[in-house]
């Protein structure tokens, strides 16, 4: 194969095919779970700060990834996914049961959502090394963008389903389908075979080797803080203020489904120009791609038909998966696979650490500002941090560089 197409090639080989087709299948399910949880929740009778606090108690076990960095960085990666699966199908099947019963207390909600939340701390940082296990080389480019692609087709399919699903027989039997398959893609992630990386330091030496890597690099935390913002803004997009949007009088749950699946359909177009984007600055150029999310924020705040909304919010979409395979690319290409995991997880723990207690924030102000106002407080902050990030990151970069400072090569020292 060539062109945009080339990574569909890595299909045939039998050591990665299974990762790329339980990411299809995952991220099918995470696409129904985004509109079960919030449609259920509210299906039970709960209004914006039960929401709320049901989206936060999900968020809250981000801490858990400084800890599922090191777990990562010293088990076999696809063991630390397959149990993550396991735990998020545990979560959905419960959580399907609730909304199916039709009555739920919130403490039960909340904790369900705790235990999903679990299984996606141990899932993000791992999920963005295991490629360098398997992959070497040239080949890790296309593999993230493989990763970046099968995982929007999942999601493309799932949101689009959802949208349905919820609408005619409920969000109890969506989130029971996310369930179902976060089980099939443990089935498949049980196929992979990657090393051990074995340690004789504890893991207290392993969480400050992975800080010291990640602090030591500017362009490295000025992105994670970037995408704190980014993260924080479109979780309470997409989870909150969204659905409260369209709830009220704006087309539900159907119409909602379709604007996530514009953005996924996004997302599959841009993995597959991230598959073939060649920039001799690709740090820079990631960094500017995220303020496209800004756009439907606004569009939102200007009441705009949610057809419009549809079509705007394709263009985040496409620079989130160029953002994927151009970030995850650079931070493989410049840290060792011994520190790599743990260097993720310095990178993502702040924006999933914050977003617990910004969710239960968002709530009240939907109530007292409404959902319209939020949404253009969210696409002001996106395009804040973009600058600023920018003008960082602009300041540090050399002529012709990717990165600031030398590639690891070694493992780190214990």
């Amino acid at each position: 194969m060539s062109g945009i197409f080339a990574p569909l090639a890595l299909l045939r080989n039998p050591t990665v095919a299974p990762l790329f087709i339980s990411r299809l299948v995952s991220s099918a399910g995470v696409g129904f779970g985004q509109l079960a949880l919030a449609w259920g929740v509210m299906g039970l009778g709960y209004g914006p700060a039960a929401l709320s606090m049901v989206m936060a108690c999900k968020a809250a076990p981000a801490i858990l990834m400084i800890l599922t960095g090191i777990v990562g960085d010293r088990l076999r990666r696809h063991h630390v996914l397959l149990a993550a699966e396991l735990l998020a199908t545990v979560a959905w099947l419960g959580l399907g049961a609730c909304f199916l019963s039709g009555t739920a207390p919130l403490p039960l909600l909340c904790g369900l959502a705790v235990l999903s939340g679990v299984a996606t701390a141990m899932f993000l940082p791992t999920i963005r090394g295991i490629v360098a296990d398997l992959l070497a080389g040239v080949s890790r480019p296309a593999g993230n963008a493989l990763v970046n692609q099968t995982e929007s087709v999942g999601l493309l399919i799932g949101l689009a389903s959802s949208g349905v699903v919820v609408s005619t027989v409920g969000a109890g039997w969506a989130a029971s389908a996310r369930g179902v398959l976060c089980a099939a893609s443990a089935l498949l992630l049980s196929l992979l075979r990657t090393a051990r990386h074995d340690r004789d330091s504890g893991m207290l030496r392993d969480l400050r080797a992975g800080w010291r890597q990640f602090a030591a690099h500017r362009w490295v935390w000025t992105m994670a803080l970037q995408f704190t913002v980014l993260i924080i803004a479109v979780a309470c997009f997409t989870d909150v203020i969204g659905p409260m949007y369209m709830k009220h009088g704006h087309g539900g749950a159907r119409v909602w489904g379709i604007i996530a699946a514009c953005e996924a359909l996004g997302a599959l177009v841009g993995a597959l120009i991230g598959a073939r984007l060649r920039t001799p600055k690709p740090v820079l150029v990631a960094t500017a791609l995220p303020a496209s999310a800004a756009i439907p924020m606004t569009l939102m705040w200007g009441g705009v038909p949610w057809a419009v909304i549809s079509l705007a919010i394709f263009i985040p979409g496409i620079c989130q998966a160029a953002y994927y395979v151009l970030w995850t690319t650079a931070l493989q290409d410049q840290f060792a696979r011994a520190v790599l995991v743990r260097v993720n997880s310095w990178s993502i723990v702040g924006s999933y650490l914050l977003t617990p207690f910004v969710l239960v924030a968002v709530g009240p102000l939907i109530e007292d500002v409404g959902p319209q106002n939020a949404a253009l407080v969210a696409g002001l902050a996106v395009l804040a941090a973009t600058g600023l990030a920018l003008l960082s990151v602009r300041s540090v970069m050399t002529a012709g560089s990717t990165a600031a400072g030398p590639r690891q090569t070694e493992p780190m020292p214990s």
